[in-house]
């Protein structure tokens, strides 16, 4: 537990964690658990489908199982993410290693992209230079084991992505969902060439490669949104509304919030409800950090400034307008 306070007597700084060890070593186990799973039942489909693509010659099924193969791979940076935010923070990084799983998730955006961009060049392809489909019905065999498989570790990683607050975990999982629409979009593709139609395949190809650049756009929304600070308003309200439930707070004067890996550090400016001495300030944010690192369980660092009621907001705290270094008058 950290402690800081400043010397103008009035305020008091309280910084919490939950106890000696962090509760991130816990997350981050369960999403290198994760991780290894998905891998594992990933990789099993991915081989199964390329078998296939080299007897059939089907480039829908070659779209989907390149994508699978990607999606594989993006286990290996989140994989890294995870084992980063294990380390406790240094004198140089000093908020810890958290940013590395923001890293691995824009990693992901881009392979998902990449792998959209090679779908695409292989349909096209196969609609310049049309070729027959062998083993349609294997083909349409290998689309459903896809879905099937795609589908299962989308959940598993979605959900095990939201329990952490794992947005780079949850990106992943929508990506494999992705590739489990992909394969059944192969498997309906597979059944309309077997009716006589086979330019589906490679229309079947485009459809998925349009489908992963959608998927990729979502992701980076949320990916970047994180490593841009952002925070979805609700859970900030879900702070503040903790934080005013507190017996001994007035009012909060400011707070904010951001993500640092899959935890959330805060920082809350509030009032006390009546006069109050330093211990008794020091308390008052003590009992606020532990109501929010036992509220909201992905709380990470929380720092907590108290003003007293007549010495209340951050108006009161600016330095008097004043002049130096040839500047004009001015304040901060």
């Amino acid at each position: 537990m950290h402690h800081g306070h400043d010397h103008h007597g009035h305020a008091n700084e309280h910084r919490h964690t939950h106890g000696m060890v962090s509760p991130s070593i816990a997350t981050t186990g369960r999403g290198i658990w994760a991780i290894k799973w998905s891998f594992a039942g990933l990789a099993v489909t991915a081989a199964l489908q390329a078998v296939v693509v080299v007897f059939s010659g089907s480039v829908a099924l070659l779209a989907d199982t390149i994508h699978n193969i990607g999606d594989a791979l993006t286990a290996v940076p989140l994989w890294i993410a995870f084992l980063f935010a294990r380390r406790l923070p240094t004198r140089r990084f000093a908020y810890g290693f958290g940013r590395v799983e923001d890293l691995a998730g824009a990693t992901i955006v881009i392979v998902i992209l990449a792998s959209a961009v090679l779908a695409a060049y292989h349909s096209v392809d196969r609609l310049l230079n049309p070729r027959d489909i062998e083993w349609v019905w294997v083909v349409a065999a290998a689309g459903a084991i896809g879905f099937i498989g795609n589908e299962a570790v989308a959940i598993f990683r979605i959900r095990v992505g939201r329990e952490i607050n794992s947005v780079a975990l949850v990106a992943d999982g929508y990506h494999a969902r992705t590739d489990g629409l992909a394969s059944l979009s192969v498997f309906l593709g597979a059944i309309v060439v077997w009716a006589g139609f086979p330019i589906a395949d490679p229309i079947v190809g485009l459809g998925i490669s349009a489908l992963i650049v959608r998927i990729s756009y979502d992701s980076a929304r949320s990916v970047f949104g994180r490593m841009l600070d952002g925070v979805d308003p609700d859970v900030l309200d879900s702070v503040e509304h903790e934080v005013l439930s507190v017996p001994g707070v007035r009012s909060i004067t400011y707070s904010r919030a951001r993500w640092i890996g899959h935890r959330l550090h805060a920082e809350v400016h509030l009032t006390a409800s009546g006069g109050s001495s330093l211990e008794e300030a020091h308390d008052l944010g003590a009992r606020v950090s532990h109501s929010l690192s036992h509220a909201i369980p992905y709380m990470g660092e929380t720092v907590v400034h108290v003003d007293p009621a007549h010495q209340a907001g951050i108006a009161h705290h600016r330095t008097p307008a004043h002049e130096h270094d040839g500047l004009p008058p001015h304040g901060h």
